[in-house]
């Protein structure tokens, strides 16, 4: 069973966790979304599991990818750890209602 944890390992584990946000927020108005501590926890962790696994990409393949915004993922990453009880959920909410989509496309678009 190979373990390596390369470019390939991290872009995968963050196709995975797109792919979870998007099944999960699809449809849901900013209403129901607030009203789901759960989900919103789950959003959130799930936003920071993509941030977490950005930093571990090499340095030539963000070069190469530069299209993809990783300052920005990053920086949702950083209000939601460090300012996580006072997080503008509708940022979030845009996040995961407009914006992943684009990130989502950008990422399926790699071949590694």
């Amino acid at each position: 069973m190979d373990n390596k944890k390369d470019d390939r390992y991290y872009i995968e584990k963050i196709k995975h966790n797109i792919q979870f946000l998007i099944t999960h927020t699809k449809g849901l108005s900013l209403e129901d979304f607030q009203k789901d501590e759960v989900l919103l926890d789950s959003v959130m962790f799930r936003f920071i599991q993509i941030s977490e696994c950005i930093k571990k990409l090499t340095l030539e393949f963000k070069t190469q990818h530069y299209e993809i915004p990783w300052r920005d993922i990053q920086g949702l990453r950083n209000r939601i750890v460090h300012e996580y009880g006072n997080v503008d959920m509708i940022i979030v909410y845009d996040s995961v209602s407009r914006d992943i989509y684009t990130i989502f496309d950008l990422f399926n678009s790699i071949h590694i």
